[in-house]
């Protein structure tokens, strides 16, 4: 963060000593030094007071910061989905080696358990879905864009959200797929446990 820049470039702008903008803000000189040193920030009060003094908006004030923190949030929503993707793809490895060992158990405890792991499964996928909801990401390309902390070119993104209708079909048909092989396995598992 380069708030303690900006402070410090300010004032010597405008020929003023930390003890004097010390003054002017209501604060001790130590505390003017912390803030240029980035030892400390200074609150909102003071930022408004600072632009003051300074004649700056505080939009131009805080800016280079604003960037800053929005590449920190970027990079920790970068992680995020990527763990949660990792933990998502385990899960379905898990779920599909764990389906004919646990419905080869006698009895119904088997399927209750790969139920429980399939249900969570499904959660954690829902988390994914959420998440490419308040990031705008849908198809391949915008993930993996996302992932590397990139940003599409204009046409790329057109590209993309043409796709995004094709998607969805082809989604729904192997969600409709998948639905239906997981009837027939418990349908036959049924079967074999009922003879």
């Amino acid at each position: 963060m380069d708030i303690g820049l900006q402070i410090k470039k300010f004032r010597e702008q405008q020929k003023i000593s930390q003890e004097e903008l010390a003054l002017k803000v209501f604060v001790s000189r130590q505390t003017i030094s912390n803030w240029e040193t980035n030892k400390s920030c200074p609150d909102v009060k003071s930022l408004i007071t600072l632009s003051n003094i300074f004649n700056v908006s505080l939009d131009d004030f805080i800016k280079e910061d604003i960037k800053e923190m929005r590449k920190i949030v970027e990079k920790e929503a970068t992680k995020k989905f990527h763990m949660i993707s990792m933990v998502f793809l385990m899960e379905l490895i898990v779920v599909a080696v764990s389906a004919y060992p646990l419905f080869s158990i006698k009895g119904n405890i088997g399927i209750v358990i790969w139920l429980c792991l399939f249900t969570i499964t499904l959660y954690t996928a829902s988390k994914i879905e959420k998440f490419k909801k308040v990031y705008d990401i849908q198809t391949y390309k915008e993930i993996l864009a996302f992932i590397d902390g990139k940003q599409l070119t204009h046409d790329e993104t057109q590209q993309e959200l043409g796709k995004r209708n094709y998607q969805k079909i082809i989604f729904a048909l192997i969600t409709g797929v998948i639905t239906l092989i997981i009837c027939f396995i418990v349908i036959s598992i049924f079967q074999y446990s009922t003879n």
